[in-house]
């Protein structure tokens, strides 16, 4: 599961050209220490954009001239680093503070023997909801968010939406009525990039808060081996609507040599109007198309409820402290997550790198000239209508469903087919991590 998130979200952070960074040593990007009070270590992952946001969260910090000083560590991304966050947990050997994932993978470290709760907090109230939910055990929170949320979704070309006169869809009937229009006129309704296979599975992994909205303990029987893809009705939707897609000639004909980049310009171009996808690629976008910036916009993937319209989420990384953590240490570090926490904080992680997604913390504000795709994410924030999407619930993905959706995407599979097919990828990784039911 791990390899599959790092795969999803360090393959589409390299396209927007983050640069990983593996020259650092621990503490060689701290701030100068004064010699006074008491300094804190960090430990941060070294892609560019954790970095960024690392160092810059510790400058404004210590800015503040607290008596406390944060110096910024490193290690690397992926399993390697999973396993190093693991060791020096284990070991007694962690920082005074860590950032890591949320969801599934923050409950594999363990939390309610290796971190400090905060739930005590003052700013305990001002962390979203459902982020929450997502580094929370035994009704403790042990973590606040280290940079804003990344929506799935679908980004459009809102200058053919207006020509057309289409309207942002709430159901999937909507959307495949605007596809049919938009095929009419001559453009290709959706943008499909399967030469960069990940992107195959954004249609059904983004279309998980409608999973949710039907039957909301799916994650739960799932990760119990109670509920499959190919047997609940909910779910099987996600594969069918990647086929349907492509049954009813909706995508864009280079569509299985196509990678991301490619697939912005069609739709920068206007000549593909659609583009399921995370918000993360306004990287792209801006780098290779900043003119057209304010002609693209966002919407959650539509399902079967207007009512229910809402949006799945990749929710941010914490910031934990670590039970090893001094006695004398301890105090600071809360002052720093109190920081993190707030809107103070929030402004550093924005001044820090470009957000691409809200910030989950009660007052904090996207800034002014944030892209107008990032921007569309806010309602569904503001509304409660999100839900995190399902690899921060369970720890179950099969590591070849990209390979499964781009057949299904491509009709050389159908959508039940896929979908028990992925059953059986699952299964095989559910019994490798020993969990009960499989």
């Amino acid at each position: 599961m791990m390899q599959r998130r790092h795969r999803l979200v360090v393959a589409l952070t390299a396209t927007v050209g983050a640069l990983v960074l593996s020259g650092c040593s621990a503490g060689d990007l701290g701030s100068s220490d004064s010699g006074d009070g008491t300094t804190l270590s960090f430990l941060s992952d070294n892609s560019d954009a954790s970095l960024k946001t690392a160092q810059g969260l510790a400058d404004a910090f210590n800015a503040k001239k607290t008596g406390v000083t944060v110096k910024v560590e490193t290690r690397p991304q992926g399993t390697e680093g999973d396993n190093i966050v693991k060791t020096r947990l284990s070991t007694g050997d962690m920082t005074d503070v860590f950032m890591y994932n949320s969801g599934s993978l923050f409950a594999a470290l363990k939390p309610e023997q290796n971190l400090v709760p905060v739930d005590d907090q003052s700013y305990a109230g001002d962390l979203d909801a459902t982020f929450k939910s997502t580094v929370s055990a035994g009704n403790k929170l042990y973590g606040v968010p280290f940079g804003g949320a990344t929506g799935g979704g679908v980004l459009y070309n809102k200058a053919v939406f207006a020509k057309l006169g289409l309207q942002v869809p709430k159901t999937w009937a909507d959307f495949m009525a605007n596809n049919a229009k938009i095929k009419a006129a001559g453009i290709a309704p959706v943008v499909q990039t399967y030469q960069d296979t990940w992107t195959s599975q954004l249609i059904v992994l983004a279309d998980f808060h409608n999973v949710a909205a039907a039957q909301p303990d799916f994650a739960e029987q799932y990760t119990a081996g109670k509920a499959k893809y190919a047997t609940t009705p909910a779910a099987l939707k996600s594969f069918q609507r990647l086929q349907d897609v492509h049954d009813q000639g909706y995508l864009t004909s280079d569509f299985a040599s196509t990678k991301l980049e490619a697939g912005i310009k069609h739709l920068t171009d206007g000549t593909g109007a659609q583009y399921p996808m995370l918000t993360f690629a306004v990287g792209t976008i801006a780098s290779q198309s900043p003119e057209k910036m304010n002609d693209i916009g966002f919407f959650a993937l539509p399902g079967d409820d207007a009512a229910r319209n809402g949006l799945t989420v990749w929710e941010p990384a914490g910031v934990y402290i670590p039970k090893t953590t001094t006695a004398k240490k301890l105090d600071a570090a809360r002052k720093f997550l109190a920081f993190v926490a707030s809107k103070d904080g929030c402004d550093a992680m924005a001044k820090a790198t470009t957000p691409f997604g809200p910030f989950l913390v009660k007052g904090c504000t996207l800034p002014s000239d944030v892209a107008a795709p990032i921007k569309d994410m806010q309602p569904y924030f503001d509304s409660g209508a999100n839900s995190p999407a399902l690899e921060f619930l369970s720890p179950v993905k099969g590591p070849s469903l990209e390979q499964i959706t781009v057949e299904v995407g491509s009709g050389i599979r159908k959508g039940a087919d896929g979908a028990a097919l992925y059953d059986q990828d699952v299964k095989k990784q559910a019994q490798q991590l020993g969990l009960p039911g499989w």
